[in-house]
């Protein structure tokens, strides 16, 4: 997949979807908040050996801060990190509804245009090609 240069950072490796990310984003998401390793293995829904290793890797890469009594937290001078956050959510405005949509089907037997005719559907379709804007729901 190729990356746009001015923002690439050959030093951040994180992939959406994966359970660092995840970690990662919920962090930053909350920077004003330190968080257990089972706080996250309860709002990520993880193994909590999961969490705990991933905490461990992150911190040790220095994505992540860590207080000396085991509290995890997003760092504030990352400002990379804090913009693939934000990337990833802007993601998720874009097309999370789609995702949700295909993963939580409210008829799953229904098909597309089912309920309407021929006709209406070529109409719809014309309308749609004009950029009439003229079409019945």
């Amino acid at each position: 997949m190729p990356v746009l240069l001015k923002d690439h950072d050959a030093e951040l490796t994180l992939r959406p979807g994966t359970t660092k990310s995840d970690i990662v984003a919920y962090l930053y998401h909350n920077p004003e908040w330190g968080y257990s390793p089972q706080d996250l293995t309860d709002a990520l829904d993880i193994p909590r050996g999961t969490a705990t290793t991933t905490l461990k890797r992150l911190y040790e890469d220095d994505y992540v801060g860590k207080t000396d009594d085991g509290y995890y937290y997003a760092l504030g001078e990352r400002e990379d990190i804090r913009q693939y956050v934000s990337s990833l959510d802007q993601v998720d405005r874009l097309f999370g509804h789609h995702r949700e949509a295909d993963v939580t089907p409210e008829e799953p037997d229904k098909q597309i245009g089912e309920g309407r005719t021929d006709e209406e559907l070529d109409a719809e379709l014309d309308a749609l090609e004009d950029g009439s804007g003229d079409v019945d729901e």
